[in-house]
């Protein structure tokens, strides 16, 4: 058995548009999807449901699973649920995670996003992909769409 931490992201969709948070400061900076921690005992869905609530002020639901980012760093998996969702009410506000706005679809691998996004999106936007995995080879890392 391995030691796994759980986190989530969401990408919200109205048209043709995707809700975007422009995160500042060091930790994964850039633009990128709302998404956090899921929390001991806490079921995946009902955290990505919070944080969406933390971070952009929407309720969402009718959440599917897109897929799954991975790796293995320090004993432990880190595994990221990807979900996508087009059912939401509220109106989207800024926080403490950054700007929160409605982007273009089409238009974000032209962003500044956040590091390794762009692969990320395949995972959302692709119906033929459903894992993006780093794998370390001793030397670097090297990343696999599944």
């Amino acid at each position: 058995m391995e030691k796994t931490i759980f986190t989530n992201m969401c990408l919200i969709v109205e048209g043709t548009k995707a809700l975007v948070i422009q995160r500042e400061g060091t930790d994964w900076p850039g633009i990128t999807f709302p998404g956090g921690e899921v929390k001991e005992g806490e079921s995946f869905t009902d955290a990505m449901i919070r944080e969406i609530k933390e971070d952009t002020g929407l309720t969402v639901s009718s959440l599917r699973l897109a897929g799954i980012r991975d790796w293995c760093a320090d004993d432990t998996r880190h595994t990221v649920l990807m979900y996508t969702t087009e059912k939401f009410t509220g109106e989207p506000v800024s926080s403490g995670e950054g700007e929160v706005f409605w982007a273009e679809i089409e238009d974000l691998k032209n962003m500044p996003l956040a590091h390794d996004m762009e692969d990320m999106m395949d995972v959302f936007l692709k119906e033929d992909i459903s894992e993006f995995f780093y794998r370390y080879d001793g030397d670097k890392w090297q990343k696999e769409l599944k």
